[in-house]
């Protein structure tokens, strides 16, 4: 291991233009998923936030007795798919009106607004046959006079949610597949610069393990050289938009870790691939 640890750190000092621009390379193709990932994280965020808003309201008959309210606020709690019911007094219901309209919006014109139960779900809750099933249920009580919860905007941040997961999954694959390509022909070269060095080994005697080891630790190092550059240009990109456009969220640090050990598996890989096919021609 020592041995092969020298001969790494040689082939660096020998070969450090080749060296670099494999660095570079992995860096950058790491970069451009990194900003891909980074855009996916943040539309996922902002479609969660949206998502905790998902609320059924439940519009209560005035004549309804209070302890049968505040028994069904009780039982309403107790389903699985529900976070909190809190009652909405009319006068409390008015005010919100006023200040939001909305759906809500015909009851407002007509001057009274009853008072209501209004039913926040728990996050991974908010799919459109969830909600229709809690609203049904909540409907069932003899006191409620209406229930709504924005059925077709329920449906549409659905599609939504669903669309982007898909193609952030597609685009994600392909943004993979290309940077695993490009960095796996940069570290081929490097492979080939030295193939006189591989034949010279085989020739005296040098196992094929011997000869790979050293190539498999220059390639690990280029992938987390790599990955923490890839990791430092896209927080460097991410602090620009945050300066000069939109506040974001960055990759937190177990996804940090994770990036730069993709950077380190990939040299890893692409290196071991490389001395692979390199090792069968001579």
């Amino acid at each position: 291991m020592t041995l092969a640890l020298r001969e790494m750190l040689i082939a660096f000092r020998r070969t450090p233009l080749l060296s670099t621009l494999s660095v570079t390379t992995i860096a950058f193709s790491l970069f451009a998923f990194g900003l891909f990932g980074l855009v996916a994280l943040n539309i996922r965020t902002a479609i969660a936030e949206v998502e905790e808003r998902v609320e059924i309201r439940a519009f209560v008959a005035e004549s309804a007795p209070v302890e049968a309210v505040f028994a069904a606020m009780s039982d309403i709690e107790a389903f699985p798919e529900v976070a909190r019911a809190v009652y909405v007094t009319p006068e409390e219901a008015l005010a919100k009106a006023r200040e939001e309209l909305g759906e809500f919006e015909d009851v407002f014109e007509a001057g009274v607004l009853p008072g209501s139960i209004e039913v926040r779900l728990k996050p991974g809750s908010s799919d459109p046959t969830i909600v229709k099933a809690v609203a049904e249920r909540i409907r069932s009580y003899e006191f409620i006079d209406d229930v709504r919860f924005g059925e077709e905007w329920v449906e549409k941040l659905y599609r939504v949610r669903t669309v982007a997961s898909i193609t952030g999954l597609a685009l994600g694959a392909a943004f993979g597949a290309v940077a695993i390509i490009i960095i796996g022909a940069t570290i081929r070269m490097a492979v080939l610069a030295r193939g006189r060095e591989i034949a010279i080994m085989r020739l005296v005697g040098a196992t094929d393990g011997f000869i790979r080891l050293p190539f498999l630790l220059e390639g690990l190092a280029k992938g987390i050289l790599g990955g923490l550059a890839a990791l430092l240009l896209t927080w460097i990109a991410r602090s620009i938009v945050d300066r000069y456009f939109i506040q974001t969220v960055f990759f937190d640090a177990s996804l940090a870790v994770l990036g730069v050990c993709a950077g380190a598996l990939i040299g890893l890989v692409g290196s071991a691939v490389s001395v692979g096919r390199h090792l069968r021609r001579v």
